[in-house]
């Protein structure tokens, strides 16, 4: 059954619904088409031919006057006209006809005009007749094939579409419209396996049962075993979630049928739900095989939550994704998985044991998880004898692995601009640069915001420098990047999944000293600070309402506001859940952390203005300073090993 070639050569039909998957829009090629076309083009033959036969229209005064010449062979009294032919072609008296034919035809102003009969005996022109009860001339199979040919085209397209479309899985233009848009990889175009996903080991051990079960289902099925239907996959974007997915279906060898949650979402209600069907039916047909059904959350969100009820597309086509998990028999070897970085908005009904039995989480890499995928993504990328990917690895912390390897191309794309043969430390510290900070602008500062800024920008960086729980200064620089005017950058230097009420308060001192130097310094404050006041308002409110860090609060939790999973958003609701006195303890608790963190922050300002003024000339000379030469101006940071405040040089 793992054998795709053998399948298809010992079933005639599976290669024809191979065929009809990969070459969807095939069918306007098809012979049905191509007889359309042909007998348009006859058609059109015809009624050329016809046209020419047809007399050249002229008027009752032109054939009057050719008649007094004698250029008039005979005439044919036709019902409510008159066909003749010219002795000689005489010259076209409208311009717009260029030139007349043999044969003419006149429609006279009255259709029993005797004078003109007699003009015509006068002037020895033969006289015919032909009776028009029953006559049929060319003219009128023109204008009869002219009212039918549009409606008979029609009554055939439609029969068509509806023969082609009684199998809703047809060949037909519309049976391709409600067909699935799932891509299917076979076994041989697998290239992925375990080998090539690093930093993700548990995420794989979860997933080696399912390459197990799907090479070996004997196995579990002797011992009464059932192997998960469903695997969701949960976490950040970039984190290689899809990646996992190929690895899983490269390295059991089976077929691999991709789509993403929105390619069932359609205008038309139904369509959907008809994919659906279409899908689990391919995949069931190809079984033993793996189905990835990427940003389910596109789909597979609550049922009947938000504004104004779901959309019944939508929920139509989740209440078939249900229907067709439910309905898989335990002998059927298809595997779902599934992928999105919004586990909370599921329908819990996808989530319930049958359907997605298993949940794996995909996060972040840690530092060793960091260095591998670094080794992985720069084995093509000469690299000088300089870089050690364990350091870049330790500078990186919350990169996913999309970011890994941006910063690895974007080192590469530096060095190849500045015409190296090798990619050095230099271009991965630039790279780091840019994708944290942003690119470089070219604005240019007058003297005096040059000094703010800086001013601004050493103050973070000396509050971090002294207080123990900062994370450590990496590199100052008042070239304006991406949207600020200056950047002080910290390097972490371990991951961290959690943290204490002392960290948060240093934190809070810290992301205030921009602002506190400002004041020190200049006497007065600048719109620069806008982002530190946010984002440190943030932190307290949440260290009071959220965390339990206030005493005169107390370890209760409060929300402003409802999460609406429909909406993907927090929104504020007029309807709190504590009273206008708590809300007034709350927000003088925030009041009191940020005035005691700014207190803090003038504090330790104060104490080391000397330091903050060298480093702040150096960096105005120079724009930029890193590591080595902040401790080179203000020698080594202080010592954090402990909770007190010391400068490491004493």
């Amino acid at each position: 059954m793992t054998d795709d070639s053998s399948n298809s050569s010992s079933d005639p039909s599976s290669s024809r619904r191979d065929v009809r998957r990969d070459g969807g829009g095939g069918s306007m090629f098809s012979p049905s088409w191509g007889m359309l076309l042909f007998a348009f083009v006859l058609i059109a033959f015809i009624l050329f031919n016809l046209s020419k036969q047809m007399g050249s229209s002229v008027d009752y005064v032109f054939v009057w006057k050719q008649a007094e010449k004698g250029n008039i062979e005979w005439v044919e009294y036709q019902g409510d006209h008159i066909k003749g032919h010219w002795k000689k072609i005489p010259d076209s008296p409208d311009p717009k006809i260029p030139k007349l034919t043999a044969d003419f035809e006149m429609v006279p102003p009255v259709q029993m005009d005797h004078e003109l009969k007699n003009h015509f005996m006068a002037n020895g022109v033969q006289i015919k007749a032909k009776s028009a009860d029953g006559a049929f001339t060319s003219r009128d199979l023109l204008f009869l094939l002219i009212q039918i040919l549009p409606f008979a085209f029609l009554f055939w397209f439609l029969w068509t579409m509806i023969r082609k479309n009684s199998d809703p899985f047809g060949s037909g233009p519309l049976g391709s419209f409600i067909r699935s848009p799932a891509k299917r990889f076979k076994p041989n175009e697998q290239q992925t396996t375990f080998d090539d996903v690093a930093a993700m080991e548990h995420a794989k051990q979860d997933l080696q049962e399912i390459v197990e079960f799907l090479k070996t289902p004997a196995k579990f099925q002797r011992l009464g075993a059932q192997i998960p239907k469903g695997v969701l996959l949960m976490g950040p974007p970039g984190t290689g979630k899809t990646l996992l997915a190929r690895a899983t279906a490269g390295e059991a060898g089976v077929p691999f049928f991709a789509i993403n949650g929105s390619e069932f979402i359609q205008m038309f209600v139904g369509v959907g739900a008809s994919r659906v069907r279409d899908m689990f039916r391919t995949a069931k047909e190809s079984a033993p095989c793996i189905l990835f059904v990427d940003e389910i959350d596109a789909v597979g969100r609550i049922r009947g939550a938000g504004l104004g009820g779901g959309h019944d597309e939508r929920e139509q086509t989740l209440n078939q994704i249900l229907s067709e998990m439910d309905g898989f028999q335990q002998t059927e070897a298809v595997i779902v998985i599934a992928a999105t970085n919004r586990p909370d908005v599921l329908d819990p009904a996808l989530l319930r044991p049958g359907r997605f039995d298993r949940h794996v989480t995909v996060d972040r890499p840690t530092k060793v998880g960091r260095a591998a995928i670094l080794k992985v993504h720069s084995r093509k990328v000469p690299l000088n004898d300089n870089v050690d990917l364990n350091t870049v690895a330790a500078g990186s912390i919350g990169f996913s692995g999309a970011e890994l390897k941006n910063l690895v191309n974007e080192a590469a794309l530096n060095a190849a601009r500045a015409n190296r043969d090798n990619v050095t430390a230099d271009d991965f510290d630039q790279a780091r640069d840019k994708i944290l900070m942003g690119p470089k602008r070219e604005e240019v500062l007058g003297p005096k915001e040059r000094e703010m800024t800086a001013y601004h920008e050493v103050g973070h960086a000396l509050l971090a420098w002294l207080l123990p729980e900062v994370d450590p200064v990496h590199k100052i620089t008042v070239i304006p990047r991406g949207r600020a005017l200056g950047v002080t950058q910290l390097m972490p230097d371990e991951d961290r999944y959690n943290v204490g009420e002392k960290r948060l308060h240093s934190q809070l001192a810290f992301m205030l000293g921009g602002r506190a130097a400002e004041k020190l310094v200049f006497n007065e404050y600048s719109a620069g600070a806008e982002d530190d006041l946010k984002r440190a308002t943030q932190i307290a409110r949440r260290m009071v309402t959220r965390w339990g860090m206030s005493d005169a609060i107390g370890p209760v939790a409060f929300r402003d506001g409802e999460e609406h999973p429909f909406l993907g958003k927090e929104m504020a609701t007029d309807q709190r859940e504590y009273s206008d006195d708590t809300a007034r303890v709350i927000d003088a608790e925030v009041q009191r952390f940020l005035i005691q963190a700014n207190d803090r922050a003038v504090q330790v300002l104060t104490e080391h203005r000397e330091k903050l003024d060298s480093l702040t000339a150096s960096l105005v000379e120079k724009e930029s300073l890193d590591l080595a030469e902040i401790t080179a101006i203000i020698g080594p940071p202080v010592s954090r090993s402990g909770d007190a405040v010391v400068l490491a040089d004493g």
